[in-house]
């Protein structure tokens, strides 16, 4: 994505966006989605060198992030000081300039390149800036929710802002206690950045493809609002639910609630705005049967394609102008990333099972059983 000349290694497009150490769990996924044909909003990544290059100023030592290192996992207070230090060094700190100027460069040239999926609409290049670590979104841990991302950034100079606030927010009090619980070594934490168009949906949600309640894998589990889905995230809404049979395709459960309030995005520079949900849509279902099945589809195409239970999120457009558009066209995927709680708990035991509890005791010993 850069120019020769501009620090090759620092961005790099979302269809070269690979592996997780150079541009963050959800760097790769994205990247991983797009090479699989799956829509997403355009974008491209900044990797973790750039982050690097930008703590070699901050940090050249080491010694904040070792400091880090040492915190004791049970100390929040201890947590909290340090980290809000870090923090404040790395959002106001200086980024050096082949970085951005290679973060400039992708930036207008996703403005200006013909890279606009059907639906997608560029006004005033409005991106997202979301924070892509490289401890995120395995199968053994979820950082979902602990770093930042930003909605409706416009402009160069505010993408750089928000690059830097993104990387500072590695260093969330959140974060870095859940580090410490896992005893991550700060050595193999670094983050990446994903920048991608901004999306006006019509709803937005998102989906398992197996229950988070039972664990059933013989279905999709959608949660939907009405336009962006961080009025789910917040917890500004009780999403409607919907559960789909991957068997028959039947929906075999329907859950709508009523949605008080709706955030929008809004182009010209006016955001994400948080309202009052029309009411009309208030207490009306933020999905059709089409649109579900659509997502459910999807839901399984990306299953089958990383081979495990999938925690996505996703978007509805409205069609516009295409309202002949097939459904599944106007669906585009922000995120997917492993389910974590199911699999955790299908892992397999310490020990294999033994008729008397004192078996497993003589075990220990060598005693014959």
């Amino acid at each position: 994505m850069t120019d020769p000349g501009l620090g090759p290694g620092f961005a790099v497009t979302l269809a070269e966006a690979r592996d997780a150490a150079v541009v963050g769990g959800k760097g790769a996924s994205l990247g991983e989605l797009t090479r699989a044909g799956v829509a997403v909003p355009p974008g491209f990544v900044v990797t973790v060198d750039a982050f690097a290059a930008a703590m070699a100023a901050v940090d050249p030592s080491g010694a904040l992030r070792a400091e880090v290192e040492a915190l004791p996992a049970d100390d929040l207070d201890a947590i909290a000081a340090v980290t809000a230090r870090v923090r404040a060094l790395v959002a106001d700190g200086p980024m050096p300039d082949s970085v951005a100027s290679a973060v400039t460069y992708s930036y207008v040239n996703l403005s200006t390149g013909d890279r606009a999926q059907k639906l997608l609409i560029l006004v005033n290049t409005d991106v997202a800036v979301r924070s892509s670590a490289t401890v995120e979104d395995s199968a053994d841990a979820s950082f979902a929710g602990l770093q930042d991302t930003y909605l409706g950034v416009s402009g160069a100079p505010e993408v750089l802002e928000h690059v830097r606030r993104c990387w500072a927010s590695l260093y969330n009090d959140e974060s870095v206690a859940y580090r410490r619980r896992l005893r991550l070594p700060e050595a193999g934490v670094s983050m990446a950045v994903v920048v991608q168009t901004m999306v006006a949906p019509r709803a937005a949600g998102v989906m398992f493809t197996r229950s988070p309640v039972t664990g059933d894998r013989s279905v999709v589990a959608i949660e939907a609002t009405w336009g962006l889905g961080s009025a789910l995230v917040s917890g500004d809404v009780t999403p409607d639910a919907f559960i789909i049979s991957k068997v028959t395709g039947e929906i075999t459960t329907r859950r709508v609630s009523p949605k008080i309030k709706i955030h929008r995005y809004l182009s010209n520079g006016r955001g994400v705005t948080v309202s009052d949900t029309p009411t009309p849509l208030r207490d009306a279902a933020s999905l059709t049967d089409d649109e579900i099945r659509a997502l459910a589809a999807i839901g399984r195409q990306v299953e089958a394609h990383y081979g495990a239970a999938q925690d996505i999120e996703w978007a509805v457009l409205d069609g516009g102008a295409a309202d002949s558009a097939a459904t599944a066209d106007r669906v585009v995927l922000l995120q997917s990333r492993p389910e974590t709680v199911w699999s955790a708990r299908e892992q397999a035991p310490a020990g294999a099972p033994r008729p008397r509890p004192a078996d497993h005791v003589l075990a220990l010993f060598g005693k014959p059983l």
